[in-house]
C-alpha cells in the first residue's frame, strides 16, 4: 500500500469505469504523478441504489467490484478505498464524510470531484458547498467537466440502456470497450454437441451483472490464457421445448473440455434476434450462418 498522505483522490460509484469516469481518472492520474503523490479513488460495496431502494430489484450493473478494481488499476490508480455502503453511512452529511474519509483516512492533498457529482446525506455535497471549506480542511479541490463522446455526455445509465437493447457497438464506444462477463462453464443439455456446434454453457458470476438482451452475438472468449472467436446465444431457446434460459457460447477453433473453467465474454457485435425454428435442422443451419458471420466480423 502506498503512501497516501497528500493524496489525490476522488469518489463515486465508478460502475463501468466508462469513457467519463476515464476523464475523472485521467485527471486524478496526472495531478498525483505531478505531485509524486498517490492517486487514490473511493467507492462503495454494495452499490448504494440496492441499499437504499431495496424494493427496486432490477439494478443490474456494469462491473463487479473485482471487474471496477481491474479496470481502475489499469486507469493508473495507485489504491481503492472500498467503503461499505449502509443506510448508517448514507445518513453521513458531506461534512462528516469529508472529516472521516477525505481528511481522517487519507488526508488528501487534493479531491477532484466530476461534473455535477454530488455526495453525502441530500446529496448536499458539491463542488460549489465543497469550495467554502476546503481551504480550512487543509486540501485543495479540483472539478473535471463533463465528457462527451459523439455529442452525448457518457452516463453508466446510457451504458446499461444500450446493452438491454442489444446495442454492444454503442456500449463499446461509451465504454472505451467490449461490454465483458465473466463466468463459469457448467453442464448443459449438450444438444449443441449433436448439432456439431459444441457450446460451452456459461454460469454468470454475479447476480447483478447486466446481460445483454436476448439474441445472438459475435464474441471474444478468453479461457485458460487463450482468446477465442465465439458465437454466443443468451436467452430463452425458443426452439428446444423446456430448455429454459442459458448462456451459451461455441468457440470457433476449439476442442476440448472446459467445464469448471473460468471465461471471460467480450461482446463485439449483436448478429440477430433469438428464433424460433421449425425444427433441429433448420436451428443447425442458422448456426452455420451465425459462426460464419462471427468469424467475419471478429476477423475485420
Amino acid at each position: 500500500m502506498p503512501d497516501l498522505a497528500g493524496c489525490v483522490v476522488t469518489a463515486g460509484t465508478f460502475d463501468g469505469v466508462h469513457l467519463g469516469h476515464r476523464a475523472i481518472l485521467s485527471g486524478v492520474v496526472a495531478e498525483a504523478r505531478r505531485r509524486q503523490k498517490a492517486a487514490v479513488v473511493v467507492t462503495y460495496d454494495p452499490h448504494p441504489r440496492l441499499v437504499l431502494f431495496p424494493e427496486q430489484q432490477d439494478l443490474r450493473l456494469l462491473t463487479t467490484l473485482a471487474e471496477k478494481a481491474e479496470q481502475l488499476r489499469l486507469a493508473g490508480v495507485d489504491a481503492l478505498l472500498v467503503l461499505p455502503f449502509t443506510k448508517a453511512f448514507s445518513r453521513w452529511t458531506y461534512t462528516e464524510y469529508v472529516d472521516r474519509v477525505i481528511v481522517g483516512a487519507l488526508q488528501a492533498g487534493v479531491f477532484v470531484l466530476g461534473y455535477d457529482h454530488q455526495f453525502g446525506n441530500g446529496r448536499a455535497g458539491s463542488f460549489a458547498t465543497l469550495q467554502t471549506v476546503a481551504a480550512s480542511k487543509g486540501f485543495a479541490l479540483e472539478e473535471i467537466p463533463a465528457h462527451m463522446v459523439d455529442q452525448a455526455t457518457v452516463s453508466s445509465s446510457k451504458i446499461r440502456h444500450a446493452l438491454q437493447a442489444g446495442d454492444v457497438v454503442a456500449s463499446a464506444a461509451f465504454l472505451g470497450r467490449p461490454y465483458s462477463l465473466a463466468g463459469t462453464v457448467v453442464h448443459g443439455k449438450k444438444l449443441g454437441r449433436t448439432l456439431g456446434y459444441p457450446t460451452l454453457n456459461v454460469q454468470p458470476d454475479s447476480p447483478y451483472k447486466l446481460l445483454p438482451y436476448t439474441g445472438v452475438y459475435a464474441v471474444w472468449v478468453d479461457l485458460r490464457g487463450e482468446r477465442y472467436m465465439g458465437a454466443l446465444n443468451i436467452g430463452y431457446n425458443p426452439t428446444v421445448e423446456g430448455k429454459g434460459w442459458s448462456c451459451e457460447v461455441f468457440l470457433l477453433d476449439y476442442t476440448g473440455d472446459a467445464y469448471d473453467a473460468l471465461v471471460r465474454i467480450h461482446f463485439c457485435h449483436r448478429l440477430r434476434d433469438e428464433l424460433r425454428f421449425d425444427g433441429l435442422d433448420a436451428l443447425k443451419e442458422q448456426m452455420a450462418q451465425d459462426v460464419a458471420k462471427a468469424r467475419a466480423l471478429l476477423s475485420a
